[in-house]
């Protein structure tokens, strides 16, 4: 059952999408606010990073302070540890004690130098192009308790949502630039063959035609001749007679 503060963690998540440009502010925010979240739960501070696994490459993409990317990157420097086994088992993994796991024992070594005593790693579900986990650093064992994994695994799973919505508003905004700049490509194409059209008091194929055989001669794109038309017509028509008669 969703708790008020469970909740708020919905909405300021889908806040962050709203008031942030980019997926890397989304990111920064979702880190912080997953600090919080198990730190409220702990009663100790709790670092928090995000990891992206693309074409099996992994990349920190966030943390909620500069020990959170520090801590993140050994597992990746490593190629072992909590987090990844969390993204291969699609489940939370948790590493209780780095001083005496015998799992990782590396990568315990390291992480525990670098002053966490507990991590746990919590997958996000993105679907099949991509793979991410939260990955939680805690100075003293016994805090992930069972409590603080459902907690951790909740936040994971609206944070997966929220983040997957993101995504989709980044692609669709680079697909909306790419339409937009495809129209005005086609607009400047149309505009010079109807200036085609009209100077040569031709038929609208044959005035593409024209163009297309134009800028095969002339080792340029139909697009950027099209502009040199608009333009030289823009500036003088008789520069434009001149230059269909090239």
């Amino acid at each position: 059952m969703e708790t008020e503060e469970q909740n708020a963690d919905f909405q300021r998540l889908h806040q962050l999408i709203a008031g942030t440009g980019d997926v890397k502010g989304f990111v920064d925010g979702m880190t912080r606010y997953a600090a919080t979240t198990l730190s409220r739960v702990t009663g100790a501070r709790i670092e928090c990073a995000v990891t992206l696994w693309r074409r099996k490459r992994a990349a920190t993409l966030a943390g909620s302070s500069d020990d959170a990317v520090l801590l993140d990157g050994i597992e990746q420097s490593l190629g072992a540890g909590p987090v990844l086994e969390a993204v291969e088992t699609s489940q939370p993994v948790l590493l209780e004690d780095t001083q005496t796991d015998e799992r990782w024992p590396k990568y315990s070594k390291n992480v525990a130098a670098a002053g966490a005593r507990s991590v746990l790693g919590v997958p996000l579900a993105l679907g099949n192009d991509a793979s991410a986990a939260l990955n939680f650093f805690a100075p003293a064992t016994g805090l992930f308790n069972q409590a603080a994994i459902a907690e951790a695994t909740h936040f994971a799973d609206m944070a997966a949502q929220a983040l997957r919505l993101a995504l989709r508003i980044a692609s669709a905004d680079l697909l909306a630039e790419d339409l937009r700049a495809a129209m005005e490509r086609r607009t400047a194409i149309d505009i010079a063959t109807g200036i085609v059209m009209t100077e040569s008091r031709c038929s609208q194929d044959e005035a593409f035609e024209f163009l297309i055989k134009a800028s095969q001669n002339r080792n340029q794109k139909v697009h950027d001749l099209a502009e040199g038309i608009v333009a030289g017509r823009s500036g003088s028509k008789g520069k434009t007679t001149t230059h269909f008669q090239d």
